[in-house]
């Protein structure tokens, strides 16, 4: 049966959140595990791809770091945000659902999502969206996730948590696993919340 669409997937919702300003999971700086990930593993310029990008940092920050890097948001307001960013002429930005559209440039060396992974609920739709993020990467290219981890005391807010288990279940049938690390989130928001690094590469 094919998964089913949940909130997590609805355009409006992000459009709103950017409208109103309300946007806890951007921090205008790139992200430290980013950075650490393309050093770690020694991560060439490529095509690259950011999904969920957002207001754009971690784009611009890959463009000046030598990538031919492209930012896909679903809300038209974070792509115009991005697209005025000092820097973001050297990057491409699309709306774009990594569900239902192919993103132009790809496929591509390495994929990057902070957060989005994380966000379905639904065993179904997180294979569904991988199977996505499959079909846009070069066979052997690598995909970094940042993703919120059940580690750690009860919190009411914060990143969506999901179990080193869930994570697996989903990822390893399209892509090998290098690197499943526990780190804290890279936010002052949510300094002591509990998060994956991932790296994994895309199987033949």
């Amino acid at each position: 049966m094919a998964a089913q669409k949940d909130d997590t997937q609805n355009p409006e919702r992000w459009e709103q959140h950017y409208r109103d300003a309300f946007m806890p999971w951007d921090t205008g700086c790139p992200d430290s595990h980013l950075t650490r990930v393309l050093r770690d593993h020694a991560i060439a310029p490529c095509t690259a791809v950011d999904i969920g990008c957002g207001t754009g940092t971690n784009v611009v920050w890959l463009s000046r770091q030598g990538f031919t890097a492209v930012g896909t948001d679903l809300a038209p307001t974070a792509i115009a945000i991005a697209r005025g960013k000092a820097g973001a002429a050297a990057c491409r930005f699309e709306v774009a659902d990594l569900f239902v559209d192919t993103i132009p440039g790809g496929p591509f060396g390495f994929v990057y999502d902070r957060g989005c992974f994380h966000t379905f609920d639904d065993p179904a739709v997180r294979r569904t969206f991988v199977s996505r993020v499959a079909a846009h990467t070069t066979v052997g290219g690598i995909w970094h996730s940042l993703i919120g981890s059940t580690d750690g005391g009860p919190r009411e807010d914060g990143p969506p948590r999901r179990s080193a288990a869930e994570i697996t279940a989903a990822v390893e049938p399209d892509f090998e696993i290098l690197e499943l690390r526990k780190v804290f989130w890279d936010q002052a928001d949510h300094a002591q919340a509990h998060a994956w690094v991932m790296v994994a590469r895309r199987r033949p």
